[in-house]
C-alpha cells in the first residue's frame, strides 16, 4: 500500500539548516507529484513546497523561497526538503504528502489533491 516517511526533524538553532527525507513506497514515485506541508500548534497545516515527477518543476511559498530547497531521486524512491537559514516561525511538524501532478503548479500549494500522508516529522527552532 502507499507510504510515505518522514525524518529528519530535530531542533536546530535559529540560522542553522536541516535537511528531511520523505522515503514512499507503494507506488511508482515518477508518476505523482510530492509536497511538503507543516502545521504549527494552533494553526492550519500550510504548504511549503512541491515538487513534479520528474523533479524539473518546483514551487515555494513566499515565506521558505530562497531559504529551502525541495529535490526528489525516483530510483531512490526519496524526495527530500533541505531547510536553510531556519527561524523560529519554521518551527511545525513537517509532513510530506502525495497527489497528481496538477496539483503541484505555480499556484498557492494547499491540501486539495494530496490524499496520501506520512506521519510527520518534527522541527523546532530555537536557541
Amino acid at each position: 500500500q502507499v507510504q510515505l516517511v518522514e525524518s529528519g526533524g530535530g531542533l536546530v538553532q535559529p540560522g542553522g539548516s536541516l535537511r528531511l527525507s520523505c522515503a514512499a513506497s507503494g507506488f511508482t514515485l515518477g508518476y505523482y507529484a510530492i509536497g511538503w506541508f507543516r502545521q504549527a500548534p494552533g494553526k492550519e497545516r500550510e504548504g511549503v513546497s512541491c515538487i513534479g515527477t520528474g523533479g524539473g518543476f518546483t514551487h515555494y511559498t513566499d515565506s521558505v523561497q530562497g531559504r529551502f530547497t525541495i529535490s526528489k531521486d525516483n530510483s531512490k524512491n526519496t524526495v527530500w526538503l533541505q531547510m536553510n537559514s531556519l527561524k523560529a516561525e519554521d518551527t511545525a511538524v513537517y509532513y510530506c504528502a502525495l497527489a497528481y501532478p496538477q496539483y503541484c503548479s505555480g499556484a498557492n500549494i494547499n491540501t486539495d489533491g494530496y490524499n496520501y500522508w506520512g506521519q510527520g516529522t518534527q522541527v523546532t527552532v530555537s536557541s
